[in-house]
């Protein structure tokens, strides 16, 4: 499948984000415009490292780790809208009215929108989405800090 000039395939995803299997939880950018809006895809498999242990006879991946999609979909966000600088890091800062409102299970595709509502000395604000086939699965409001990191 070739790639729009505003997707990303996984290998694109690796080089904005530090983060690896088994935490890395973005799958594909599905669509994107620098300072405003990002929206990507995280397919839920029965393989994922968390289903042994969290509800073993009911797998329903943990709430926390749909937040952390959300916001490494938001740390992309930042990087495409301010360019990737090797000495940089968009670290988690913060959530507000966190909200879940339908499981997620294995065979689920999520789909994770932010939003870019506003920037302030290194911090960017986004309001952020989860979705099952439409249905709302988690809301949030998430804050992005950019870091400078030593090499």
């Amino acid at each position: 499948m070739s790639e729009s000039i505003n997707s990303m395939d996984v290998n694109a995803i690796l080089e904005y984000l530090p983060h690896r299997h088994p935490f890395m939880l973005v799958d594909r950018v599905l669509d994107f415009t620098p300072g405003e809006r990002l929206v990507a895809r995280k397919n839920v498999t029965y393989n994922e490292p968390f289903f042994p242990g969290h509800f073993p006879q009911q797998p329903i991946m943990p709430g926390v780790l749909i937040l952390e999609a959300l916001a490494q979909a938001s740390a992309i966000l930042a990087f495409k809208t301010h360019g990737k600088q090797e000495n940089c890091l968009y670290l988690f800062a913060g959530i507000d009215n966190a909200r879940f409102k339908r499981q997620v299970v294995p065979g689920d595709t999520l789909e994770l929108e932010v939003v870019l509502k506003k920037e302030r000395r290194g911090i960017g604000f986004f309001e952020a989405r989860a979705t099952v086939d439409g249905e709302l699965a988690a809301s949030c409001d998430l804050m992005c800090a950019k870091r400078e990191i030593e090499q």
